[in-house]
């Protein structure tokens, strides 16, 4: 440091410099640490008081720095805050340190500040502010605008630098670090993927209104103007539904950016004492597209019917009350585990228990919904017709969107859909989609090789999420899926010039339902709107041009009624987008915005006013011409600074005193007389109020699109249907696909040469996946009892079933060469082996577990699938549960049944059972060893198996394990003993079984089978699989 800059420091310098070294050594300690707790902000909130009192009052600025530039208010502000810092440094140079520790979580610098009870922390303006702010919000990381860039506080700053990977430091009396402002949305999404709440604080005052105001020496004052979670993260500064470039280039965005739903998932529960029955309500509601679902059930100990809603939902948040039961919290807390990635989990948030009182909940919906006064809004008297349950969900999710405000998209009547109704879906738990791998596939939880993959060739984001909920819940009534079936089998089949157009329409669409849902909210940008707008305007054209082709050529009743209505719908689109002047709208200029100013009267005085102060600058030149003797003068802009007087600096002597120097170089110097500043002054603070009046009436004209967006949102589920139907026709072409024959009054299913869906679209061409046979009839036939080798293709065969059945019913074409199926009301699976830790559940206690589930779910109409049932256990337990269970069905529920098994005993049910139970096996070829060999060297070589995966009549005889252990390289010495203890064991049974049937045991044993009791209570079914 040079002697000149030391001779300028004030006394406190040297104690400046001391007590900043103890800061950053203190820093450097403690940032060391990897565990970092929380202050006491309590304590900060005490003493923000006395510290008010000790803050240096600042000297007002003259009226030279506050022309300099439109950013000089800022960078007042924070030299206001440097100056603060050294003050308070100065003043508190004894509790420096232990100020310090008050910031940083250290038991014993807590208990060094409880001793120093003299100790007082100080704070500069800003810090005040952000502390009151933090009062305020509590439970979110607070990003606050200051200037250019937005900075975090404290532990907020802490948690952001960690999850951003940016730079944290101490800065007077708070850790902060800091992100640019046009990244803002960036980094908040990326703060909120990984469970936060963020609240965005900016400045609420302009520089020239401050300028111009009493409180020019003041801080910006700063409000909360946005909160996001993972669910709410609805805005043009966080999440712009699309970008103008986008557009241009033909793209519709990366759909991998957003998840396919975002719902916001409320939970609550009801115990009846009475019944000793829960019943569980649920609501759930995705802010970004108005999409609202609601259901009530009762539900059992294991939560599995909230489990496969749930799954279903796909929630990116829940909400539960503080007091939830222990089984729901354990269900949500695994379902909110589930992946590894902290960025996909699901946030889960506990509230007070309060809220989800009914009669809490009841008012908060009653004050809601009585100041409906929107067309198309739900009324009070249909919310107060839904059950009990529900309603103490809507209750607090009313409340948690209002912190958002987001609360409007509750309002909407057509936006409520009830999630599970036995008339209208197939039963799928949350087992069956993930066995069957509908939504996801079980190798790595993504999409590719699920059965929505498959059918997933749609062109838009919301047909994209309609198919998801087509695949999760298939069609029960026989004549829906007729129509859907006819309006594929037309576009199938159609060479017209009407249906291609309309598919062509729906490629490069951005997200309109989206977009429609952030106009409703009023954060629509204006060149958001403008893409929305003008994307429904020319839908709404074209479809239109194409109305009279479509009523001569479209035969489907399901096509000509979407494509008839969506134009009307679409219409008042047109009349909003005349309004706009394209070119500001996609620049964001607000202020040349609207093209005809005659609808908006407030700007079009605004606009008059700052006319004539520009006009009298404007007349001004001709003083300015006479004073300086220059009839050709004119003004200059220089870096965005107006009406600038440039004189040479050979010629400033003719200056006049009075006039105030901007700028200067070498050359000029530049000049505003007194009538400028104050003009001009004039000028940019009525500028700022048109900007606030052209925000205000931005809203204004966002509300009166959001008078149509009932009709908005119709027409775009419209033709996400259509995008669904030409997505489930495009399947149908990738293949030897046929059209099931679907009838409501038969049960059975009935198809020929079947594949995988999943598994054969992944083999490709080169390796075609063996077809097979499948007959079952409800009244005849109606259980399949298959056996095999290991790796046969039994756990394929069965799940390829089932999803030809799923197909058919949610009107898709099916891979086979012909299918004849009854409508399911359920399917339900039982495969697989796992433990659930969550939920304290051993592998066997979950397999049982869901076996119950199917016991009381299943009926005469649904499929019932189970593999391998019992193999948690002891084989003699296992065989009798398997045996009770799956007789069960055969004569009491009478459901289409596939079990697989490795049990031999099981297949005896077919000589008990001949009218309706058949045994299969997956075919295979036997390569077996030399016999010869074998005695010669003492040693038994396993058997080799070629796999035929071939669907053959007859139960096969082994399981052939021992082929599995080879193809998996277990040592060869291992495979030789298993083989010939596999041997001994098999003579010793067989030897059993030949004398049971000579002295008639085996009969009677049989004979007992047909008085089996209830499953799972029948201890004999134990004792007699005890003698094989």
């Amino acid at each position: 440091m040079s002697s000149a800059t030391t001779s300028t420091l004030k006394p406190g310098a040297g104690r400046l410099c001391s007590s900043t070294l103890d800061k950053l050594k203190a820093f450097t300690c403690f940032t060391s640490e990897s565990n970092v707790g929380h202050r006491d902000t309590e304590r900060d909130v005490k003493t923000l008081d006395n510290a008010q009192n000790k803050v240096c009052d600042q000297k007002p600025c003259d009226d030279t720095e506050q022309h300099l530039g439109d950013d000089r208010l800022l960078e007042l502000e924070e030299e206001n805050e440097e100056e603060e810092g050294r003050s308070w440094l100065t003043d508190s140079k004894k509790d420096a340190h232990d100020n310090e520790s008050n910031l940083l979580p250290n038991p014993v610098a807590k208990s060094r500040r409880s001793k120093n009870v003299h100790a007082t922390r100080v704070y500069t303006p800003l810090e005040q502010q952000v502390v009151q702010l933090k009062e305020q919000h509590k439970d979110a990381l607070l990003a606050v605008e200051c200037g250019y860039k937005y900075r975090f506080f404290g532990e907020d700053a802490e948690i952001a630098a960690k999850v951003l990977n940016i730079f944290c430091h101490l800065d007077h009396n708070f850790m902060t670090c800091s992100i640019p402002t046009h990244r803002l949305f960036v980094h908040v999404r990326r703060l909120v993927s990984h469970g936060h709440k963020v609240g965005v604080i900016k400045q609420t005052e302009t520089t020239a209104i401050k300028a111009s105001g009493t409180s020019r020496n003041t801080l910006f004052t700063r409000q909360l103007s946005g909160l996001y979670t993972k669910s709410t993260l609805v805005g043009e500064d966080v999440n712009p539904v699309c970008k103008l470039a986008d557009v241009e280039e033909g793209s519709s965005g990366d759909a991998a950016l957003d998840p396919p739903e975002s719902f916001l998932l409320c939970v609550s529960e009801t115990w009846d004492k009475l019944r000793k029955q829960l019943t569980v309500g649920l609501v759930a509601v995705q802010p970004s597209t108005g999409d609202v679902l609601f259901d009530c059930f009762p539900d059992g100990p294991s939560r599995s019917e909230l489990e496969s809603r749930v799954v279903k939902i796909n929630p990116v948040e829940i909400l539960v009350p503080s007091d939830a039961s222990p089984e729901t919290h354990r269900l949500v807390q695994s379902i909110a585990n589930a992946s590894t990635q902290a960025d996909d989990r699901v946030r889960v948030e506990k509230r007070d228990c309060g809220q989800f009182e009914f009669a809490s909940a009841m008012n908060t919906v009653t004050e809601f919904y009585c100041h409906s006064e929107e067309k198309g809004c739900r009324s009070l008297s249909s919310v107060a017709s839904l059950e009990s349950p529900v309603i103490c969900c809507l209750g607090p999710l009313i409340q948690y969107l209002r912190e958002f405000n987001l609360e409007r998209v509750l309002r909407s009547e057509s936006s409520f859909q009830r999630l599970s109704r036995a008339s209208e879906g197939m039963r799928l738990n949350a087992a069956t989609l993930r066995n069957l791998e509908i939504l996801n596939n079980q190798t790595d939880g993504g999409a590719k090789g699920s059965l929505l993959w498959v059918l997933d060739h749609t062109r838009t984001h919301f047909g994209r999420r309609l198919l998801r909920r087509w695949v999760g819940q298939p069609l029960t009534d026989s004549e829906s899926v007729s129509q859907r079936l006819d309006a594929v089998q037309e576009i199938l089949e159609s060479n017209s010039v009407t249906l291609n157009p309309v598919r062509s329409l729906l490629s490069h669409l951005p997200d309109l339902d989206r977009g429609i849902g952030s106009i409703y909210h009023r954060k629509s940008s204006t060149q958001e709107f403008y893409i929305i707008c003008s994307s429904l305007a020319r839908l709404s054209l074209e479809l239109e041009a194409l109305l009279p082709a479509i009523q001569s050529q479209v035969r489907s009743s399901l096509l000509t009624g979407l494509l008839l209505d969506t134009p009307n719908l679409l219409a008042p689109a047109q009349n909003f987008l005349k309004m706009l002047n394209e070119k500001a709208a996609k620049s964001g200029n607000k202020t040349e915005l609207f093209s005809d100013l005659a609808a908006f009267p407030v700007l079009k005085e605004r606009k008059e006013q700052i006319q004539d102060v520009i006009d009298e600058i404007h007349n001004h030149r001709q003083e300015i011409r006479l004073t300086l003797k220059v009839p050709t003068f004119d003004y200059t802009t220089v870096s965005g600074q107006e009406f600038l007087i440039e004189v040479k600096n050979s010629l400033s002597s003719s200056v006049p005193p009075e006039w105030v120097k901007v700028s200067s170089t070498k050359a000029v110097s530049r000049y505003h007389t007194p009538f400028l500043v104050e003009r001009y002054r004039k000028l940019l603070q009525l500028r700022e109020q048109l900007l606030l009046d052209c925000q205000s009436e931005w809203i204004h004209f966002l509300d009166q699109f959001g008078e149509h967006y009932h009709l908005m949102k119709r027409a775009i589920s419209h033709l996400a249907t259509l995008d669904c139907l030409f997505s489930l026709a495009e399947v149908a072409k990738q293949g030897d696909y046929c059209r099931p024959e679907v009838s409501k009054h038969r049960r059975q299913i009935v198809i020929r040469d079947g594949r995988h869906p999943a598994i054969d679209l992944l083999m490709g061409e080169n390796n075609q996946y063996v077809p097979n046979v499948t007959e079952l009839q409800g009244d005849g036939k109606r259980a399949m009892i298959i056996t095999g080798p290991n790796m046969g293709g039994k756990s394929s065969y069965i799940r390829q079933v089932a999803l030809i059945c799923l197909m058919a019913q949610m009107g898709s074409y099916v891979p086979a060469s012909q299918a004849q199926l009854g409508i399911l009301d359920g399917i339900y699976v039982r495969m697989g082996a796992s433990d659930n830790i969550f939920q304290r559940r051993s592998t066997f206690m979950e397999e049982l577990s869901e076996a119950s589930e199917i016991v009381s779910r299943a009926t005469e109409r649904s499929l019932v699938i189970l593999d391998e049932l019992g193999r948690g256990t002891s084989t003699h337990d296992g065989i009798a549960i398997a045996h009770a269970t799956l007789e069960h069905f055969i004569r009491d529920v009478k459901a289409l049944t596939l079990f697989v098994t490795h049990y031999p005993p099981l297949c005896e049910l077919e000589h008990v059972y001949p009218e309706h139970v058949s045994n299969y096996h997956m075919a295979f070829l036997l390569n077996e060893p030399d016999i010869a060999a074998d005695a010669d060297d003492g040693e038994v070589t396993p058997e080799f198996i070629t796999f035929l995966y071939q669907l053959t009549e007859g139960a096969a005889g082994r399981s052939y394990g021992l082929n599995v252990a080879r193809l998996a390289d277990i040592p060869d010495p291992i495979l030789h003993t298993a083989a010939g203890k596999a041997r001994e064991l098999e003579s010793a049974v067989n030897a059993r079984s030949s004398f049971l049937f000579c002295t008639g045991d085996l009969k009677n044993w049989r004979d007992l089978l047909l008085t089996l009791p209830e499953i799972l209570r029948n201890t004999a079914v134990s004792c007699l699989c005890q003698l094989f």
